[in-house]
């Protein structure tokens, strides 16, 4: 289990501004940066006992024009972390941003 401060540490490493959820009303940074969520867990369990416990990590990172530079730092990051971890990509026309998602168990 990759504990919040170990995660914390390993989002440091891609030099790109990141916030738990959001960022306070007013403080978001201009694009490129990162949200990540701990929105639950996938815990490794039997003979109903958890053996290893498991969070759930989503890592957002937004961008104004597509950039495959920040895509692929943040894809080393969690490669040198030995994450395995799948990634999706949206316009958000509302925000025009591009997210580019990664979900991983760590």
């Amino acid at each position: 289990m990759m504990k919040y401060d170990k995660i914390v540490e390993m989002i440091e490493e891609t030099g790109i501004p990141f916030a738990y959820d959001h960022f306070a009303e007013g403080e978001s940074p201009d694009p490129p940066f990162c949200i990540f969520l701990i929105p639950g867990s996938d815990n490794f369990h039997a003979d109903d006992v958890v053996y290893e416990k498991l969070s759930r990590l989503v890592l957002e990172l937004y961008t104004d024009l597509k950039t495959p530079e920040l895509e692929e730092r943040v894809e080393d990051v969690l490669t040198r972390h030995e994450i395995v971890w799948t990634r999706s990509e949206v316009w958000i026309d509302s925000e025009r941003l591009y997210e580019v998602r990664y979900e991983m168990t760590v």
